[in-house]
C-alpha cells in the first residue's frame, strides 16, 4: 500500500505506468506521492498474475518491481517473508494505516511478533519467556525467509511450520496480521465468497501484549471472548480506544502509612520490573515497593522452590489466567482499598462513535461550486421522491393494503448474514406440505424439498418454539456465519408465529449411518470422512469466532455429499432450542445420545469441548468395526455392543494379542476384507482410543486429532 499513514484522495488521484518505464502515483492536482523508480529504456508491461503478484516486466521479461516484494499486513501463497520485508497490521478494522503490531525477522534470525506502541515495545510471539530452542525455534540459519504454497502448508527458516486446518490443493489462502495482533491464515469458501481462519498463532488473545493498553486487564472465556477492564482504582483513558488503556483516579501518595496492597489472584503483568529479587518473602517484597515511589505493583511467584519478587514501575500487558500461579499486590490509598475490594470485576464497555467523514487534507484549491446548478439539482432530487413516494402508495392500495411492512426488516436480515429468510409458505409449497420425510431427531424433523430457484433442500422442522424472534433470528444469524467445506452450509431460515424452521443445503448420499448400514463405504472413503470430520469439529471448538459445542456426535449427524465428503450437521442447535443452558460450562440437562455421551454427561461434570472429542471416538470405531454403540443390534451378526460394551470390546481384543500378531484383524468391519491400510488403520484406532479416554484431560483436541491423522495420511 503506497502512502499508507496519508492514502490519496479518492477522486482525482491516478496510478500511471510513464513511456520511461516508471509506475507513477499521483494524488489529486498532480501532486507526486509515490514511484517504482523503474526507468528502462525497452518498453514495458504491468500484468496482474495469477498468484495476486503485481509485476512490472520489461520487453525481455525482467522484472523491475513486483509488490510481492513491498507487502503491508498480508502474505499470499509463495510470496516470501524475508530480512528485507515485514508485515505491520492495520490501526483497527475499518483504519488501514500501520498499526502497533509487526511480523519480521529479528536479528537472531527468529520469525517474531512484536508490540511497537507508542510508549513501549515489546516481543511477545514465540513465548518470551521460553528460550528460542525450547520455542522450537533455531536461531541457526542465516537466510531469514518464510513461506507458504497453495497446499496450506508454511515453512521458515526459523524452523517454525504449520499446515492449514484444511489442507490441500482447491481453495485460495493468505496470511495476514490482524489489527488485534494475531496471525491467521484465512481460506476462501468459495461457494460464499467469505473467508474462515484455517490456523492461527496464539490460541490465547490476552498474552498478546498492548492490546488493552496500560493499567488495565484483559479476561477471555470462549464465551463472553476477550473483555478489557480497568485495574481497581482506575478508569479508561479514552471511551473509544482501549489501547489508550486506563489512568488513576486519584494521586497515589508515597508515604508508607497511607498506602496499602489490593490482592489480585491469577494476574500478571509482563515486563517492567524495577527488579528482580530471589528467595524473597511477602513482607520483604512490600517494602522493596514501598522504598520506592515508582513502584505501583509487586507481584510474587513461585519458582523453584521459592517465591521470586518482581516489583513493577509500568502496569502493561496485564491479563487474568486461571494458568498463571503468581499473586499480584497492587499499590492503592488505604481508604481506597475496601471499595475496590468490591470492585474488582467492574467491565467497562467501549463508546462506539458514530461514523464521521473527515476530509482529508489536499493541496489543490477546489473549483467553485455553480449556484444555478446546484439549485437545478435539488430540484430534481425532489421531483424524484415524490414520484417514488406516488409509486409506493399506488402499489401498496393495488395489493389491498396488505403490503409486507416486515419487508424492510426482511432486508436487513439478508444484508446483515448473508443468507434469506423464507416464509412458511414458501417452505410448505416447497416440501409438498412437508411430505417427504427424509430423516428425523429429538430436535425436529427434515423434508426433502426444491425452493423456487430449482435448488434442492434439506428443510428442518423445529420440534419447540420456545424462543422470541429476536433471540431465535440471532442464534441462526451465529451459525449462518459459520463456513467450513465439513459443515452443513444453511441457506435460509423461517420464523412466523410459532414455526421455525432451518433450510440447509441437501446431502445426496444421507447419513454416515445410513451409508454404514449399506456398506457402501471402501476403506479409503471410512478414513477421509474420519478426518473431515474431526476438520469440521476443529473449526467449531477452536476456529470460529463463537463457541460452539455440537453435543451429538454420532453417525447420523456426518452426512455425505455427492463426493462422499463428509458434513457435520445440527452443530448448534443445543443453543437454538434452549439457550439458557449454557451456563459456565455446564448445562442445565443432559444433551446428546445414548452410547456416544462422554461420562462428564453422567457425573454432572464441567461440560467442555472434550465431550464431542469422545462422542467422535465413537463414531470412528463404528467406521472401522461397523458395530453400533446405542445398544441396537449390529449390522452383521445381531452382537450387541452398546453401553459403552464397544470401546471395552476393542480394548479388550488389542489387549489379549500376542505380540507379532495383528489385532487390527480382529476388529475391522469383515466386509472390508484385507482392502484396507492396516497401518493407518491402527493410528486411526488408537487415536479414537485416545479420544476415549475417562478423564477429559487426557483427551486430545480436535485439532490435535486432524494433526495426528493428517500426519497418518503422509506416511
Amino acid at each position: 500500500m503506497a502512502n499508507r499513514d496519508k492514502p490519496v484522495n479518492g477522486k482525482g488521484s491516478k496510478l500511471s505506468l510513464l513511456r520511461n518505464g516508471d509506475l507513477f502515483l499521483t494524488d489529486a492536482g498532480g501532486i507526486p506521492i509515490w514511484n517504482s523508480k523503474t526507468n528502462s529504456t525497452s518498453p514495458v508491461n504491468l500484468v496482474l498474475l495469477d498468484t495476486g503478484n503485481l509485476v512490472l516486466r520489461n520487453s525481455e521479461t525482467v522484472t523491475l518491481w513486483q509488490s510481492f516484494d513491498s507487502p503491508t499486513d498480508t502474505l499470499l501463497p509463495e510470496q516470501p517473508l524475508t530480512k528485507d520485508t515485514q508485515l505491520v497490521s492495520s490501526r483497527s478494522e475499518g483504519n488501514f494505516s500501520s498499526g502497533f503490531y509487526k511480523l519480521y525477522f529479528d536479528n537472531d534470525n527468529v520469525l517474531r511478533l512484536l508490540y511497537n506502541g507508542p510508549e513501549i515495545s515489546s516481543v511477545y510471539w514465540p513465548d518470551p519467556e521460553l528460550i528460542t530452542w525450547d520455542a522450537g525455534r533455531t536461531t541457526y540459519n542465516n537466510s531469514r525467509i518464510a513461506i507458504f504454497n497453495n497446499l496450506g502448508s508454511f515453512e521458515s527458516s526459523d524452523e517454525l511450520s504449520f499446515m492449514a486446518a484444511d489442507s490441500g490443493m482447491g481453495p485460495q489462502r493468505r496470511l495476514k496480521l490482524d489489527f488485534d495482533g494475531n496471525v491467521r491464515m484465512y481460506t476462501l469458501q468459495e461457494a460464499t465468497g467469505t473467508w474462515s481462519v484455517s490456523w492461527q498463532a496464539i490460541s490465547q488473545p490476552c498474552t498478546i501484549h498492548g492490546i488493552c493498553g496500560p493499567n488495565s486487564l484483559c479476561s477471555y472465556s470462549p464465551e463472553s471472548g476477550r473483555i478489557c477492564s480497568c485495574l481497581p482504582g482506575f478508569k479508561i483513558k479514552n471511551p473509544t480506544d482501549w489501547s489508550h488503556g486506563c489512568q488513576p483516579e486519584s494521586q497515589i501518595y508515597c508515604n508508607h502509612t497511607e498506602v496499602g496492597f489490593l490482592r489480585l489472584s491469577h494476574v500478571d503483568f509482563y515486563g517492567s520490573d524495577i527488579r528482580f529479587i530471589p528467595n524473597s518473602t511477602y513482607e520483604d517484597c512490600k517494602d522493596e515497593c514501598l522504598q520506592s515511589c515508582d513502584c505501583k505493583v509487586f507481584m510474587l511467584l513461585f519458582r523453584n522452590g521459592s517465591y521470586n519478587c518482581y516489583p513493577k514501575f509500568l502496569l502493561v500487558n496485564g491479563h487474568r489466567s486461571q494458568n498463571f500461579d503468581g499473586v499480584t499486590y497492587v499499590k492503592r490509598p488505604k481508604a481506597r482499598i475496601s471499595i475496590s475490594n468490591n470492585d474488582t470485576s467492574k467491565k467497562i464497555f467501549l463508546i462506539c462513535p458514530s461514523v464521521r467523514l473527515t476530509e482529508l487534507e489536499t493541496m489543490y484549491k477546489r473549483p467553485k461550486e455553480n449556484e444555478s446548478l446546484r439549485l437545478l439539482i435539488w430540484f430534481a432530487c425532489g421531483v424524484g421522491g415524490v414520484e417514488i413516494t406516488c409509486i409506493i402508495l399506488v402499489w401498496y392500495f393495488l395489493r389491498g393494503g396488505d403490503g409486507d411492512l416486515n419487508a424492510p426488516i426482511q432486508g436487513y436480515i439478508i444484508a446483515a448474514t448473508g443468507f434469506r429468510k423464507f416464509s412458511y409458505i414458501e417452505l410448505k409449497k416447497a416440501t409438498l406440505n412437508f411430505s417427504e420425510e427424509i430423516g428425523r431427531g429429538a430436535a425436529g424433523t427434515v423434508y426433502k424439498g426444491t425452493l423456487s430457484d430449482g435448488r434442492v433442500a434439506a428443510i428442518k422442522r423445529l420440534n419447540e418454539a420456545n424462543q422470541g424472534e429476536a433471540e431465535f433470528l440471532a442464534e441462526v444469524s451465529t451459525i449462518g456465519k459459520l463456513n467450513h467445506m465439513n459443515l452443513i452450509e444453511m441457506w435460509g431460515y423461517c420464523a412466523e408465529g410459532k414455526h421455525r424452521l432451518l433450510v440447509y443445503e441437501y446431502m445426496k448420499h444421507g447419513s454416515l449411518a445410513e451409508n454404514l448400514s449399506s456398506n457402501a463405504l471402501k476403506w479409503e472413503k471410512r478414513f477421509e470422512i474420519a478426518v473431515g470430520a474431526a476438520k469440521g469439529l476443529s473449526y467449531l471448538h477452536e476456529e470460529c469466532l463463537e463457541w460452539i459445542l455440537h453435543c451429538d456426535i454420532k453417525p447420523q449427524n456426518i452426512l455425505l455429499d455427492s463426493d462422499y465428503q463428509p458434513k457435520v450437521a445440527d452443530f448448534g442447535l443445543s443453543k437454538l432450542l434452549n439457550r439458557t443452558g449454557l451456563n459456565n460450562s455446564s448445562f442445565s440437562r443432559i444433551r446428546g445420545t445414548r452410547g456416544y455421551m462422554a461420562p462428564e454427561w453422567v457425573y454432572n461434570l464441567p461440560i467442555t469441548s472434550k465431550v464431542d472429542v469422545y462422542s467422535y471416538g465413537i463414531v470412528v470405531l463404528e467406521m472401522v468395526t461397523r458395530k453400533s454403540a446405542t445398544g441396537m443390534p449390529t449390522f452383521d451378526n445381531g452382537e450387541v455392543t452398546g453401553d459403552g460394551r464397544l470401546v471395552k470390546w476393542v480394548r479388550a481384543k488389542m489387549n489379549a494379542t500376542s505380540a507379532g500378531e495383528s489385532w487390527i484383524e480382529e476388529i475391522v468391519d469383515p466386509l472390508l476384507g484385507c482392502d484396507y491400510n492396516a497401518k493407518k488403520m491402527e493410528r486411526l484406532v488408537r487415536v479414537a482410543l485416545n479420544c476415549l479416554e475417562e478423564d477429559k484431560d487426557a483427551r486430545p483436541t480436535m485439532s490435535q486429532v486432524v494433526e495426528m491423522l493428517v500426519r497418518s495420511e503422509d506416511e
